[in-house]
């Protein structure tokens, strides 16, 4: 059975659940709890986990008395526990209520081809559950959920390297942080021969994260403890001053979430120069902020269209990190690539400087929205739609690059269009080329000839029409 087959099996069981009344999400978040037992087992991680509560001691109890044990179990690891198993089950509690669908969710996973998932990975199989959590729209799962696509192609473009600290502020279900890891590991020479101490910290310390929601931070930890990575997840805000610790990194790469904060509150940090209410605004200062000043800490951040234009603070910020940072790239992504299909939005990639002026010079924009498919599920992103930005952003020489979505703009030209960045789209081939439409000008002049040449002749006809009458007596 392929990881896509035992991901759909997984799925289907959300169906006995309905009567139950369970959401997709805390459908997941159940499996979480059951698949870590289970996965525990598989992998000979079980020491870390009681005896008496252990996977096989979960299959020999069946109806009330399964119940009552898994809310027991529940409760003992998320209190008497320590390390990862405190942090996935610390406060914990079941949705099922009907002991035979808790029965048949436990008998459907101890059936499955375990072999067959280790083969190919666990992680990717716990992964492609996240990701059919994502697709669902009802789960509301869509919001802290990057395509993997756009992951890749933005861990590329940074190429995180082993020895460097990596971190996403907004993790979510540390998507990022996974896809750098398996970067350094797949481009590293001999990466399995590190010596003890540079394994121990790519493991330990190179790959971090902070997320503010409970249940979504749970199956970070899952998706990190399943891609052998053991970095501090913080469950936390970014935005209140737990952030102000976040910081020293070599890469951070993040997908912050839309929006503003409730009731126009400004952030609870008191070391932000700029107060605003604007989330994505607040966790832009937060990234620029947390990267060494080293002239080589980079970042690629996924912002919505607003953080563009936005006046007042929002060019304040704009003009604070093009001094700090050299802001070098901007991608135009496509629309209907997230959850809200209307969210228009951006990749930043920027690299802070060793001061904190003057850094960026010039800000080289790709449109990769403008003239293309709808993207969602019967279009979905691929890799190969990437491929031109990849060609200009790698490029030696920029300026030779002869894509029409690939434009350049000085850091005098932006000053001059009043410091916004929502700039290099391309021409709509789908709109009216006002280019080719008449000069109301000139029209005007064409119109006022005619109502002439017609008034002409009309004086013409009635003169005509006097002198035969004047004959015809």
């Amino acid at each position: 059975m392929t990881t896509q087959e035992t991901v759909q099996k997984l799925w289907n069981l959300c169906n006995v659940l309905r009567d139950d009344g369970i959401t997709y999400h805390q459908y997941v978040t159940e499996l979480t709890y059951i698949l870590f037992l289970k996965m525990a087992k598989e992998t000979g991680a079980e020491s870390q986990i009681p005896e008496d509560y252990r996977w096989d001691k979960l299959t020999e109890k069946s109806g009330i008395e399964l119940k009552k044990f898994y809310k027991e179990l529940l409760a003992y690891l998320g209190e008497n526990c320590s390390g990862r198993v405190r942090e996935i089950y610390q406060g914990s509690a079941t949705n099922i209520d009907e002991p035979k669908n808790l029965e048949k969710i436990i008998v459907t996973i101890d059936g499955l081809d375990w072999f067959s998932a280790r083969e190919e990975g666990l992680g990717n199989l716990y992964e492609g559950l996240l990701e059919k959590n994502a697709g669902e729209k009802k789960s509301g799962a869509g919001q802290y959920f990057t395509p993997r696509v756009l992951i890749d192609v933005m861990v590329r473009m940074v190429a995180p390297q082993p020895g460097e600290r990596c971190n996403d502020p907004a993790c979510g279900t540390f998507g990022f942080m996974i896809g750098a890891s398996q970067f350094v590991r797949n481009n590293t020479d001999d990466f399995y021969k590190l010596d003890a101490d540079m394994a121990k910290f790519e493991r330990e310390e190179a790959f971090t994260g902070c997320e503010l929601v409970h249940d979504t931070h749970r199956l970070a930890l899952m998706n990190a403890m399943l891609h052998d990575i053991d970095g501090r997840i913080i469950l936390g805000d970014t935005l209140s001053n737990a952030g102000k610790s976040m910081k020293g990194y070599d890469v951070v790469l993040t997908n912050p979430p839309f929006g503003t904060k409730k009731g126009g509150e400004r952030a609870t940090r008191d070391d932000f120069t700029f107060t605003t209410s604007n989330k994505q605004l607040n966790f832009l200062q937060h990234i620029y902020r947390s990267l060494k000043a080293d002239g080589k800490a980079r970042a690629a951040v996924v912002l919505p269209d607003n953080v563009l234009f936005q006046d007042g603070d929002g060019e304040r910020i704009r003009c604070d990190l093009m001094d700090k940072c050299d802001l070098h790239t901007i991608l135009r992504l496509p629309t209907g690539i997230f959850y809200a299909q209307g969210v228009k939005t951006n990749v930043l990639f920027f690299t802070r400087g060793k001061s904190d002026r003057d850094n960026t010079h010039e800000v080289w924009f790709y449109d990769m929205r403008t003239n293309m498919p709808s993207f969602g599920k019967t279009t979905p992103l691929r890799k190969e739609h990437f491929a031109g930005f990849e060609a200009a952003y790698t490029a030696e020489d920029r300026s030779a690059v002869t894509d029409e979505r690939w434009h350049c703009f000085t850091r005098e030209e932006i000053d001059e269009k009043g410091n916004s960045l929502d700039l290099g789209l391309i021409r709509d081939e789908s709109l009216v080329d006002y280019d080719e439409l008449p000069d109301p000008a000139q029209s005007a002049e064409e119109c006022i000839a005619n109502l002439e040449e017609a008034v002409d002749l009309l004086k013409s006809v009635a003169l005509e029409l006097r002198t035969l009458e004047r004959e015809g007596e």
